[in-house]
């Protein structure tokens, strides 16, 4: 029986970014199922956009607080508001993003001293958290938002590469030790790991790696099915510490949770549904790159004309950005496409999107929550990677997982910034691939193979249940230790 004395009280600490608040939220959501009471620290304006999503975690008797913090845009020279991952995709100004971080130290651990909670649950990039929750004599659990086989990669390169000598190529080459026979070339990866040359951001994310090693271990959104290889190798090769607790994402199984999840969107769900329900089983490729990519009004074009000579039903959304052409479209486009195309500009509730029947293929850029959430979802992918972890990712789908098409992107581009044109044919070509003929049909049956995989990893019983259980169980030794000195 759970009672006052043993139940847990844990903090949550999520970068200002959409694609990592998210998760953990979830992530938050899948503690308090369990009884442990939360807290999420955060900005003003992120509090904002999740309010709903917390207050719809109370109303199903969750305890869920909300603590904000200023973010210090304006003590580094940043306008006043840009305290997100949003706004520096449109500066390109990581190195201030980062400094800022590092100046949240002071205001969250005031905020961590006064309530005295029994864990931390902090972002990979606030560096300090492991050294304040040592200080407080709490575990700091890492969460970084990316799949296991990417951080894996990371470190190998980054570990082999210099004593190799690698010049600045442009050459393919194969990752050494890892599992899969996974090959990149030098483009795909970030400059530091490339070129071997340190930037503000990569020093800041090698702080990170050693924060890392030096915490209580990791939680992953990802389950052991799924990445099985590289969670052994993370283990019992990396020597780390690490739970495997998702899909996180399948907590929302509710259609006003999938909706609520994020920003608020730009469509209502009952036109976005209503739309849906207007087609067949499997008709639908839905488009979207995640809330980071910004491209160019040439390649939005391509991206147009791609998918009219696919000849398939599509769902696009499509990034409000103020420095885009706004009459980018081909001329007679969304005629041409009127019934057979819908384009929502904005924020989409992508989770209800992919969960519908008539969704058969989904062309994403490879971000980890986009990444899981079609292979939840058991939609086969059209992959298109441009930064981050999304090349390793798209190894996972492609390659590991046999459920996905690339496009053929090529190079590293922060934020999309820069990037490969990449044609209306490959575009074409890849939707196919995917869409229609036997290729599809395998890749759709091993998709849905995964799918039931991983529902059956968060039931009652299954690894990631099992893993949160173990985790949790932990904790409260941890709590008992320390409140018996």
């Amino acid at each position: 029986m759970e009672t006052e004395s043993n139940r847990l009280h844990m903090s949550f600490l999520p970068l200002m970014a959409q694609g990592h608040m998210i998760p953990m939220i979830d992530v938050a959501k899948a503690f308090a199922t369990r009884g442990a009471k939360i807290t999420i620290i955060t900005s003003p304006a992120f509090a904002a956009i999740f309010s709903k999503q917390v207050e719809r975690a109370n109303q199903l008797g969750l305890e869920f607080h909300v603590q904000t913090v200023r973010f210090p845009s304006t003590e580094l020279g940043m306008p006043e508001g840009w305290e997100n991952t949003d706004a520096v995709a449109s500066s390109q100004n990581l190195s201030k993003f980062s400094e800022a971080l590092t100046l949240l130290r002071e205001p969250v651990l005031h905020i961590l001293e006064k309530h005295r909670p029994d864990c931390l649950v902090a972002d990979f990039f606030f560096v300090w958290t492991t050294e304040v929750a040592a200080r407080l004599k709490i575990p700091r659990l890492v969460f970084g938002g990316t799949s296991i086989i990417a951080v894996c990669a990371e470190e190998v390169i980054s570990r082999y590469q210099p004593q190799k000598g690698v010049s600045c190529d442009s050459g393919t080459f194969l990752v050494p030790h890892l599992p899969g026979d996974i090959k990149l070339t030098r483009n795909q990866l970030p400059e530091h790991l490339r070129c071997l040359v340190e930037t503000d951001f990569s020093k800041h994310a090698g702080e990170a790696l050693e924060s890392e090693q030096e915490s209580f271990g990791s939680i992953f959104n990802s389950f052991y099915e799924l990445e099985k290889d590289y969670a052994d190798y993370y283990r019992k090769v990396m020597g780390k510490r690490a739970w495997h607790i998702g899909p996180v994402s399948l907590c929302n199984s509710d259609t006003a949770d999938k909706v609520q999840r994020g920003k608020e969107a730009s469509i209502s769900r009952h036109e976005c549904l209503r739309w849906l329900d207007s087609k067949k089983p499997n008709s639908v490729i839905y488009v979207c790159f995640g809330s980071l990519t910004r491209f160019s009004s040439q390649q939005l074009v391509e991206i147009a004309n791609g998918l009219e000579a696919s000849q398939q039903d599509f769902l696009w959304i499509v990034k409000e950005d103020k420095n885009q052409e706004q009459d980018w479209l081909p001329e007679g486009f969304e005629e041409r496409m009127d019934g057979k195309g819908l384009i929502i500009r904005g924020w989409a509730p992508q989770l209800l999107i992919l969960d519908h029947e008539s969704v058969g293929g989904f062309v994403t850029h490879c971000g980890w929550n986009s990444t899981l959430e079609g292979i939840s979802a058991g939609v086969p992918m059209v992959t298109w990677p441009m930064f981050a972890d999304q090349f390793y990712n798209e190894k996972l789908v492609v390659q590991v997982l046999g459920m996905g098409a690339g496009v053929g992107s090529k190079l590293f581009a922060m934020f999309g910034v820069g990037s490969d044109l990449v044609s209306r044919d490959d575009i074409d070509k890849a939707t196919r691939r995917v869409m229609v003929g036997e290729e599809a049909e395998v890749m759709r049956r091993r998709a849905k193979v995964i799918r039931e995989m991983a529902r059956k990893a968060v039931a009652e019983g299954g690894s990631s249940d099992s893993d949160l259980t173990s985790l949790i169980e932990e904790l409260k030794q941890h709590k008992a230790a320390r409140e018996s000195i």
